[in-house]
């Protein structure tokens, strides 16, 4: 009987991607959870006995899935994110986790670029009106002589930066190492977190959660923003405090909250989502084909390597 490999990204399970097949040839079974859906903690249960390998994606993996998966030699992502895995109850069991480096990050930082646009020039509020038969005109801003603050600056922030100075603003950013981007030191330079905050007119995040657990930009971060500051995320729901979020929203400190993250996907509650000042897409940043084609491609690598070892 061949081994199996669990395959579980809504982008590859809805339609089977060549890097996933692929596999097949190096006699592996490949087994799909539900197409194009976030498979439950049950699904997942049912599914991984058996598996050596899994090609996951950003659904909730609990102790109680690792647990059922007694022959798991190797999770490896279709992306660079591992906030959804029990990492030390895998660490204990042996497992290793694989990521696929930098695969979405042209995908992630694209997308950010266009909720920019979409927040200053408020698009979606002009296209919503029109289509409902008004003709609505919002004087907008442009991103030229802005602010833009980063946290954040691995393979998505730096693209980021690169993308805002070519159009002409000023960048503001924050990363532990503080990576030499190779950006001019008129339009960028590196400073602490509260001052990026306080300065910048669009904030834009690309780091992971804090290691203590904390939230990131908690209730006295977000009203010591600068007034009207454009927010986006496009990183991790959780790393903004979403009741100080929306009071902010309401008081006109924050102008615009655009995300392609939320903490439950798709969101239960809907009193974010649906807030007039709040632009939303579906966890779309590494959504696109090059981007699928490049993770595929990195995780199934990842997958074989590690199983042939």
């Amino acid at each position: 009987m061949n081994q199996r490999i669990l395959v579980t990204p809504r982008s590859l399970t809805q339609e089977p991607h060549p890097d996933v097949e692929r596999m097949r040839d190096q006699g592996f079974e490949i087994v799909y959870s539900t197409a194009g859906a976030m498979p439950s903690e049950q699904e997942l249960i049912d599914l991984v006995p058996g598996c050596v390998g899994w090609l996951a994606g950003v659904e909730p993996v609990t102790p109680k899935i690792i647990e059922a998966a007694q022959d798991l030699k190797v999770i490896s992502r279709n992306g660079v994110g591992i906030d959804n895995l029990p990492v030390e109850i895998l660490k204990d069991r042996g497992v290793k986790v694989m990521i696929a480096e930098g695969a979405n990050s042209m995908g992630v930082a694209e997308l950010t670029i266009g909720l920019i646009f979409s927040a200053l020039r408020f698009i979606p509020h002009s296209d919503a009106g029109i289509k409902a038969g008004g003709w609505p005109r919002l004087r907008g801003a442009e991103i030229h002589g802005r602010t833009v603050g980063i946290i954040g600056c691995g393979a998505i922030g730096r693209e980021v930066a690169r993308m805002v100075i070519a159009l002409g603003a000023r960048v503001l950013a924050f990363d532990p190492a503080r990576p030499n981007l190779d950006l001019p030191s008129s339009a960028f330079a590196y400073a602490e977190v509260d001052e990026i905050v306080a300065e910048a007119d669009i904030l834009t995040l690309h780091c992971p959660l804090p290691r203590d657990g904390s939230t990131f930009l908690d209730r006295d971060r977000i009203f010591a923003a600068r007034k009207g500051q454009v927010l986006v995320n496009t990183a991790r729901a959780r790393l903004v405090d979403e009741e100080a979020l929306i009071e902010a929203l309401e008081t006109g400190q924050i102008g615009c909250y655009a995300t392609d993250v939320f903490e439950q996907e798709p969101p239960a509650s809907l009193s974010l989502a649906a807030h007039g000042k709040v632009i939303a897409t579906s966890h779309i940043g590494g959504f696109t084909a090059e981007s699928v084609d490049r993770a595929t491609r990195i995780a199934a690598d990842n997958l074989l390597a590690a199983l042939a070892s």
